[in-house]
């Protein structure tokens, strides 16, 4: 049987927030210096659905995955469009107020870990091994 990584929350149970994304670049990526001085990409991975839709062909997802500091820095020298990679990733939300009194909820994908399927990139980069968000 194989253990997760886990935390175990306040209320003493056990809590996971991973994914594992393989897909293709859509775009090269580009990085984006923030005014307090950290590095940021938004990438977009196409993924292929495992099943076939009515019409018996494969759709597509769009998964829009950030990137922060050295795995930026990273995915910039090593990858362009096309390429394929696998992410692995934790969900983050965020709560926003809007002017009407409306409050929007908002999911991010944020990279923690970035493995280079095609050819010619790099390997393996782990976020904390490159200063990490």
């Amino acid at each position: 049987m194989q253990r997760f990584p886990y935390t175990t929350g306040k209320q003493g149970g056990n809590m996971l927030n991973q994914l594992i994304i393989i897909g293709r670049l859509t775009h090269d990526p580009e990085t984006k210096i923030l005014e307090d001085g950290r590095k940021v990409s938004d990438i977009t991975l196409a993924v292929q659905r495992t099943f076939k839709n009515m019409e018996g062909n494969y759709d597509t997802d769009f998964i829009k995955v950030t990137v922060w500091e050295g795995l930026a820095t990273a995915i910039e020298s090593y990858c362009k469009k096309g390429v394929m990679i696998a992410v692995k990733a934790r969900l983050q939300t965020w709560k926003y107020d809007l002017p009407d009194d409306r409050k929007l909820n908002m999911l991010e994908v944020i990279a923690e870990r970035i493995s280079y399927l095609s050819p010619s990139g790099k390997n393996d980069i782990k976020a904390n091994e490159e200063s990490s968000e």
